[in-house]
């Protein structure tokens, strides 16, 4: 039994957050929108590749985008692969039945959009390499998946609350930076669909702050502190999320600032007055992590600066 199962059981939660999700849930079905992968996708640009339909081998002269675009992507559509696994970890802690139920093939729906409209979208423009991507996206799965925040309710709502719009802010910045126009206009639908998710996912927590604010404080803090992103299991994750990073697509700065900081706003963490000592602890040390991971990310500001006037000393 975990510290929050001792707090709050997740039965309890389960149960007590039911009518949270089902207001939650006739919510995101007003705001959502209806649409459709096979429109987002260049087909008239495709040709066949080498192998049945004896085509051309791809080469990385036919991509169009660079090097880190094309690692961002490959993550971000790899982490999206997963689906499955995601399914199988939310379900096994708030189970499938009542509004829970409900939310969660809704979920999987809309998400399992995503791969489907990255995939095509990549292949028929030759971004990335279809047998290393194939490749990819059978040791990946392969793998399954294993949440940081699985077995309780609490911190697996706090855990996708930060994921999601860590997705939705991942997709943008890779539309953004590779600087193709169809592309960016894809990956912006996508990340529309994942606001909407953190929305549903923070305002249940939210929720869950007012009904045990000790509980809701301890599944934070334990995310926050131990957070990764879904796809950190993809081969040479940590060599590609430095790329990343680099490229400013996704770094400690936008973590802190754009994910994270937020998130915590939304839930008025440092401005609680109904925590107990428990919850007073766990605030505390939030509040160092905080502190710590800013600085972290203003080193790797300059450090990255600095690489820069280097490089371009250099030419």
């Amino acid at each position: 039994m975990t510290v929050l199962d001792e707090i709050a059981p997740n039965d309890v939660l389960v149960r007590e957050l039911e009518p949270v999700v089902g207001v939650e849930l006739e919510r995101h079905l007003t705001m959502a929108k209806e649409w459709f992968p096979h429109e987002y996708v260049p087909w008239t640009e495709g040709t066949n590749f080498d192998g049945l339909y004896e085509g051309d081998p791809w080469d990385v002269e036919q991509s169009p985008v660079d090097g880190p675009a094309r690692t961002a992507l490959v993550v971000n559509l790899l982490t999206e692969d997963n689906l499955p696994s995601y399914h199988r970890a939310i379900s096994d802690t708030v189970g499938r039945d009542s509004a829970w139920g409900t939310w969660l093939h809704r979920w999987t729906a809309e998400e399992g959009r995503h791969a489907i409209a990255m995939r095509d979208y990549m292949l028929v423009t030759r971004a990335v390499d279809p047998v290393q991507l194939e490749r990819e996206r059978m040791d990946h799965m392969s793998r399954g998946f294993v949440g940081q925040a699985e077995g309780h309710v609490l911190s697996t709502i706090a855990y996708v609350s930060f994921q999601e719009l860590a997705t939705r802010i991942s997709h943008r910045n890779s539309g953004k930076y590779a600087g193709e126009p169809g592309l960016d206009r894809l990956l912006a639908r996508i990340a529309a669909d994942e606001n909407l998710h953190m929305l549903m996912y923070r305002n249940t927590l939210n929720a869950a702050f007012d009904l045990h604010p000790d509980a809701a404080m301890q599944a934070v803090l334990d995310v926050v502190e131990n957070f990764q992103m879904p796809g950190n299991e993809v081969e040479g994750f940590t060599r590609r999320s430095v790329q990343i990073a680099m490229a400013g697509i996704y770094d400690l700065r936008i973590h802190h600032d754009e994910v994270l900081s937020p998130v915590l706003r939304a839930w008025r963490v440092f401005e609680r007055d109904d925590l107990g000592p428990e919850g007073e602890k766990a605030r505390e040390q939030l509040a160092a992590f905080m502190a710590g991971l800013d600085a972290a990310a203003t080193r790797f500001e300059e450090k990255r600066a600095a690489r820069a006037e280097r490089a371009a000393a250099r030419v």
